[in-house]
């Protein structure tokens, strides 16, 4: 009996540490703006990683955006749930989410722009804090967060790669002529409504006239919102539905792609 009890103690105590994933809050401002970002990542070692800064869908920072941001982050990644309306400025409802994205989207994207590029400045400098290497800096987004980070490689930010889950495609600012240095991958439902082939033809020559390494994945059958569990209860017929096959699909490609970005296995 000894000897059981102290070979399964010897056991507990070479079996490693717990996952812990850590959520603090993080507070910065540009001009006279005030924002509220949460950062998250796994605390069970100390070893620098990558950091991808995730803006939500138009509802913003959720609880459900700073689950998933745990998701994505494991012990791979330190992910920062961006804030791009302001401290204050919490949808409740798809009307408020709707009016928030406007006033982003006032002046075509300019301010858009700067919140978002605000947001990777703010996650390399958690770099002191946080098992972060600062060096290494992706960026992803949902639906209108998805659009934000195209916006955001649209500005020739210099960035390890940026990935688009259903975002819109559409350019409201002119290109003159900027390289797209942060390469591109797009996570596209083909059945999705907001996306016309349109969109689609014109992003691609965009893309190549800016010089970008880019790629664009068609998901048959899936509409809007597809990687959004959040959605699963919407009726058949809604553009914007939660598809877990395609969902599944989007992830694993993010997961590849950045992997490849950063130099991982």
């Amino acid at each position: 009996m000894r000897r059981l009890v102290a070979a399964v103690s010897l056991l507990l105590c070479a079996s490693p540490a717990f996952a812990a994933i850590k959520t603090q809050p993080v507070e910065w401002t540009l001009g006279e703006d005030r924002f509220r970002g949460v950062l998250v990542y796994d605390d069970v070692n100390a070893i620098k990683r990558p950091g991808l800064v995730m803006v939500p869908n138009w509802m913003g920072v959720t609880d459900h955006a700073i689950r998933l941001a745990g998701e994505i982050a494991g012990d791979d990644y330190v992910v920062l749930v961006a804030d791009v309306y302001g401290r204050d400025v919490r949808p409740k409802d798809k009307t408020e989410a709707k009016a928030a994205v406007g006033k982003v989207y006032g002046d075509g994207g300019v301010t858009l722009r700067k919140r978002v590029a605000e947001a990777v400045a703010n996650l390399k400098a958690q770099a002191k804090s946080a098992p972060l290497d600062p060096q290494r800096i992706g960026a992803l987004g949902f639906c209108f967060g998805g659009s934000a980070v195209l916006e955001l490689a649209r500005t020739g930010a210099d960035l390890a790669g940026a990935v688009s889950f259903h975002g819109g495609l559409k350019a409201y600012l002119p290109g003159n002529g900027v390289k797209i240095d942060t390469p591109v991958l797009v996570l596209n439902g083909a059945a999705d409504k907001s996306v016309p082939q349109a969109d689609i033809v014109a992003f691609e020559q965009e893309m190549n006239e800016a010089g970008a390494d880019w790629q664009f994945v068609n998901y048959s059958g899936a509409v809007h919102c597809f990687s959004q569990i959040e959605d699963a209860a919407n009726p058949p017929g809604d553009n914007c539905r939660y598809d877990e096959r395609t969902a599944k699909r989007s992830f694993a490609a993010m997961r590849a792609f950045f992997g490849e970005r950063f130099g991982q296995r």
